[in-house]
């Protein structure tokens, strides 16, 4: 009988485990409300969202919003302590943030054993972006870019189609409300490996927005920077 190995009992890839929630999801709607997601979202990936966004070589905006704990973060004064990672997400109530998340959190003692910070950056409102970070019990930073400014420096910036705003509120999912805006934008979930001098040294920037960068490919950039 063969034996169990490290790599059998290997978890879900963090991209395994979004498009398995993505599976769950689709299932459970109408089939109206599968016809109206599934037609936006072939809209999103037609569109030329983030055609121009930030990306390895780029030198990274420098940025100071706010944190949660009522100041000010700025990334050029994290980069003078070392490299910053650096993940944009839609907001608390996205469920494929929420599985990025956990994934970022475990594996942030590898992150900062390489000498590195972590900053989670989305459109809420500061005290949206505080009940993240309690809810899920995060231990990195988590910045609150409303009017996504920042978004905007780094190309990321898209629009929730109006035909989805019906079917978000019918969800419980407020996008104003959260936001502090009336807009509807939301930025493209990105994450940046950016290195002391500011530059981008890795990237993933994907329109579909349940698409993460792994957590082992964060920790391989980093480990590329140290060597």
């Amino acid at each position: 009988m063969a034996h169990s190995t490290a790599k059998d009992l290997q978890l879900p890839s963090l991209n395994e485990q979004t498009q398995q929630a993505l599976s769950e999801f689709i299932s459970s709607l109408s089939a109206q409300a599968q016809q109206t997601v599934g037609g936006a979202f072939e809209k999103l990936m037609q569109s030329a969202v983030a055609a121009n966004a930030r990306n390895v070589g780029d030198s990274a905006p420098d940025f100071a919003l706010p944190n949660v704990r009522g100041g000010e973060t700025r990334l050029s004064e994290l980069l003078k302590q070392g490299p910053v990672v650096v993940s944009f997400y839609r907001g608390g109530w996205c469920p494929f943030c929420n599985l990025e998340f956990k994934a970022l959190h475990d594996c942030l003692p590898e992150i900062k054993a390489l000498g590195a910070t972590l900053i989670g950056i989305s459109p809420e409102k500061p005290d949206n972006s505080l009940s993240t970070v309690e809810k899920h019990g995060l231990q990195f930073e988590v910045l609150s870019d409303q009017g996504n400014a920042v978004a905007r420096d780094y190309g990321l910036v898209m629009m929730l189609y109006e035909e989805m705003r019906p079917l978000y509120r019918e969800w419980g999912i407020n996008v104003p409300e959260a936001n502090g805006d009336e807009s509807y934008e939301l930025p493209v979930p990105a994450t940046y490996v950016i290195d002391p001098k500011g530059m981008i040294r890795a990237a993933h920037v994907d329109k579909d927005y349940t698409k993460r960068m792994e957590p082992a490919d964060i920790v391989a950039a980093l480990r590329e920077l140290k060597s």
